[in-house]
């Protein structure tokens, strides 16, 4: 009861800036008065108003600095305000938004040809909206190379849904995807879920051989799919991170590669 939590995260809505100065209004009524924990799911800055330039990054480190405690979810966010604070905040990542729960009496072979893979095919599985940071394209030149000489037989799997309803640009992104698949040739390879439930994702995973998740800016533990496809523990390849990730071993629990790389 003597403790508030928020939770920060600028791209998810058009933010308010007085939210940023809250702690600091708390400070001001003095005691007795409740602590101030924030949770920074990102340390994307908020829009205020036209030319806000540097006053936007400000805010944030506003709400970070007045705060009695601040959390991170990832590394790179970790070290980005710890040298905005001049103090570590707190690092605790966010997990994975489904728990691995598979459906009664799964049967893998039977989920496989629900998507179209028979035993002797190779079944690429992307977990997560589509949207350009996510590296789709890539992952579609990756799988054409695939099927032209190494891997014929190889399949794609997009499970989930196609896009959030947080950015308008994802719809365009999607049909730029949807005419490269055309323009490559693989309608025949790809396969859509749409929506799941919590068990059928996890029977995705299940059936699939390799999870590829092609990062345009790194693998970041940010990414709650990348989480998701960690508790499932299903093989998978990601791309290089900016900073170093200690929890990540290449070659180990992930396969590592450089990034805007279809073939590597």
């Amino acid at each position: 009861p003597d403790v508030v939590h928020v939770q920060y995260q600028a791209a998810a809505y058009a933010m308010h800036p007085a939210i940023n100065f809250w702690p600091r209004r708390l400070r001001w009524k003095g005691l007795p008065r409740p602590r101030s924990v924030v949770t920074f799911h990102d340390l994307k800055v908020p829009y205020l108003f036209p030319k806000a330039g540097p006053l936007r990054r400000q805010v944030v480190t506003e709400l970070a600095r007045q705060s009695d405690a601040a959390i991170t979810t990832n590394r790179e966010d970790w070290q980005s305000l710890q040298q905005a604070l001049g103090r570590p905040p707190a690092l605790i990542p966010i997990g994975s938004n489904i728990t691995p729960q598979l459906p009664p009496e799964v049967d893998r072979p039977a989920w496989r040809r629900r998507w179209g893979a028979g035993p002797e095919d190779l079944l690429l599985c992307f977990f997560g909206f589509i949207n350009d940071r996510k590296g789709v394209d890539v992952l579609l030149h990756a799988l054409h190379h695939l099927v032209s000489g190494l891997v014929p037989r190889a399949r794609l799997l997009f499970i989930g849904g196609q896009t959030g309803a947080s950015d308008p640009t994802n719809a365009r992104f999607l049909l730029q995807i949807q005419q490269l698949i055309a323009e490559l040739g693989l309608e025949e390879r790809v396969q859509w879920t749409g929506y799941l439930t919590g068990d059928e994702v996890s029977a995705c995973f299940r059936a699939s051989d390799l999870c590829v998740l092609p990062f345009r800016d790194g693998v970041s533990f940010l990414h709650g799919t990348f989480h998701a496809a960690l508790a499932h523990g299903v093989p998978i390849i990601t791309t290089q991170p900016r900073i170093a990730l200690p929890e990540l071993s290449d070659g180990g629990n992930v396969a590592l590669v450089p990034r805007e790389d279809p073939q590597a």
